[in-house]
């Protein structure tokens, strides 16, 4: 019984690191219709009573000017830059760059006091990092300079609201908070999609399709797996299954949408799972100690907190 469920855990976690790689390929194709800011509300405003209904027993005790700031900056800001970011570059390259996430929370939980390692996984943050430095060189196809430093800056915004956000999912429902959290980055990104005017209408059913699915596969789905999975699992163990993330989005922009990927897009991929592995690799020989301080909750990837 006890092996069944951590197999069922296990699964949830695969299928959510999975379907979160799917955001980056599903809102460039939703870009083409909607722009970033109006992107952003809308996600949030069809998810957001998801996973309000869920949690609609907790939802007065998530519901703090804290937890809605952080929503503000984690969801809103992070996915206002991130849809610019996918507007300028490929989707090989911002998936590629969004895979330097979990290096850089750990990057951050040490800088700040909330975790410590070894020098080995500092040669994991810096191999991460040149990585991504690796593939925004290398150009190629729809990727731009300015577009990968958009995505990357949407990425730290998002390493450093992983990082205390569990302070505030200390003693609350996580679906509660990712709700509550999703109406602050509502709110946040409404001027921006106000400025924007009025959408036009989708040239086709790709885009209103490509929505759809972002909001249900890549949102609402994810959010919903993690959770279960990561309930029942070490939050370590939870944060590895991310790593699929970025895999998914490179195969997704190659395949899909004809991105190049060539020597130094591919060398730059290495590098950056190199530094992932390294990173969080024990050195004792024992298994890493589980850091209640560093839970992952993506909430950009494609939120998208990833998000």
């Amino acid at each position: 019984m006890v092996n069944g469920r951590r197999h069922t855990a296990l699964a949830a976690l695969v299928t959510a690191g999975l379907l979160w790689g799917l955001t980056v390929p599903l809102s460039k194709l939703v870009l083409d219709w909607l722009d970033g800011g109006t992107l952003t509300v809308v996600r949030f405003a069809l998810a957001a009573p998801v996973l309000a209904f869920a949690a609609r027993k907790h939802l007065k005790a998530a519901f703090t000017p804290r937890v809605l700031a952080a929503g503000a900056v984690g969801y809103g800001l992070v996915i206002v830059l991130q849809n610019l970011g996918i507007e300028r570059t490929s989707v090989s390259h911002a998936a590629l760059i969004v895979g330097a996430t979990p290096a850089l929370v750990a990057l951050f939980s040490v800088i700040s006091g909330r975790g410590n390692c070894a020098p080995i996984a500092w040669a994991g943050f810096a191999l991460a990092l040149a990585g991504v430095g690796i593939v925004a060189g290398g150009g190629g196809g729809a990727s731009t300079l300015g577009g990968d430093a958009i995505v990357l800056l949407s990425v730290s915004i998002s390493a450093t609201f992983v990082v205390i956000q569990p302070s505030l999912l200390a003693g609350r429902d996580p679906f509660a908070v990712s709700a509550v959290q999703m109406l602050g980055g509502l709110l946040a990104a409404l001027p921006n999609a106000l400025s924007e005017g009025l959408p036009h209408a989708p040239a086709g059913t790709t885009p209103v399709l490509a929505l759809a699915a972002l909001v249900t596969v890549g949102t609402v789905g994810p959010f919903a797996l993690f959770a279960y999975g990561q309930s029942r699992v070490d939050p370590a163990l939870a944060g590895t299954f991310l790593n699929l993330e970025p895999l998914v989005g490179t195969a997704a922009g190659a395949l899909a949408f004809g991105d190049p990927f060539g020597p130094m897009q591919l060398v730059g991929a290495a590098v950056i799972l190199a530094g992932i592995a390294l990173s969080t690799t024990p050195t004792d020989g024992r298994p890493p100690r589980p850091r209640r301080r560093l839970v992952w909750q993506p909430l950009w990837r494609g939120a998208a907190h990833r998000t």
